[in-house]
């Protein structure tokens, strides 16, 4: 990983070079139970590793069951004492979070951390399951709706626990690349006009702002949760796979100038366990430390109408 700077002083004390273990040592999760979506590779599968590392029961949120028995094995060779959990979740179709939900609810766990990491990237034109456009319901909607159906959980848990609830949105600096009106409240399902690489960066947009919405609301509620969005930086992945020949010159050349997913992940567990972030909530973090957003992320009617609009989606 040659691309990456190292030792650069910031306020965390971590650096883009930083991994997921490195930002949690020393770190007890015992006691703490998390959901973490895409949690069959990349980014969601190094921080479900490292969260159980740390001793936190994590339950993962996935497509594709095969796959994630396969890393759930992977995490116990190297973790004897992990503690995880695997249920099927596809966040494109909103009966299936409603599923998920259930049959979270069936294992009787508390919820400390949710962890909204799935993501699609690029995708040609398409309506999921539920007539909304792919990435907007995979990365947003979905989301919206599992963190909906999860918060009297979490809010329960914080409560009876005293342990602060934590709700981690993986985001990017995408949301700079949106359409020119943000979101396109009028043409989201609307293939005139479609990009993919905007389309990609409005999902990501709504999931800033969806963050600083749900920690407005859980501030007025007094509730002992707290919400923040992240770019996990430029990371070796497979969320390019639409883009064919890109793609593979991506998974061949990138780790000599992008980051691992154990770099990838930092943040993500840095926002989930670390006693830095305790009271912090509507904030936007890179590379574990925070970070000012530009102006339309931060547009708080846009916010609103985001929330309403996605409230209304799901009636």
């Amino acid at each position: 990983m040659w691309g990456l700077p190292r030792g650069r002083k910031s306020p965390s004390g971590f650096s883009p070079s930083s991994t997921a273990e490195e930002v949690t040592a020393g770190i007890d999760g015992s006691g703490l139970v998390a959901i973490v979506t895409g949690a069959s590779s990349g980014i969601g599968a190094e921080t479900c590793r490292v969260l159980a590392l740390r001793g936190v029961h994590v339950v993962m949120g996935v497509r594709n069951l095969s796959t994630a028995s396969q890393v759930r094995e992977k995490i116990v060779g190297q973790v004897p004492t992990a503690k995880i959990e695997i249920l099927e979740l596809d966040l494109s179709s909103m009966s299936s979070v409603r599923r998920f939900v259930d049959n979270f609810d069936v294992l009787d766990l508390p919820l400390n951390i949710l962890v909204n990491n799935a993501g699609i990237a690029f995708v040609p034109f398409k309506l999921s399951e539920d007539g909304i456009e792919l990435h907007f319901a995979t990365n947003h909607l979905g989301h919206f709706l599992l963190t909906d159906l999860l918060l009297e959980k979490i809010n329960v848990t914080a409560k009876e626990s005293g342990i602060e609830g934590r709700v981690v949105i993986v985001a990017s600096d995408s949301y700079k690349h949106s359409y020119r009106e943000g979101i396109r409240f009028d043409k989201i399902n609307d293939e005139s006009g479609y990009n993919s690489i905007l389309a990609y960066g409005q999902s990501k947009l709504a999931n800033i702002l969806h963050s600083n919405e749900l920690s407005s609301h859980l501030k007025e509620q007094d509730a002992k949760v707290v919400v923040n969005s992240l770019h996990p930086g430029a990371v070796v992945t497979n969320i390019a796979r639409y883009w064919g020949f890109l793609n593979g010159l991506l998974s061949s050349l990138g780790k000599f100038v992008l980051k691992g997913v154990e770099q990838g992940a930092a943040t993500v567990c840095y926002l989930a366990l670390h006693p830095q972030v305790a009271g912090v909530t509507g904030s936007y973090f890179v590379d574990c430390n925070t970070v000012q957003l530009k102006s339309h992320a931060t547009d708080k009617e846009l916010a609103k109408r985001l929330w309403d609009f996605s409230m209304s989606l799901l009636r």
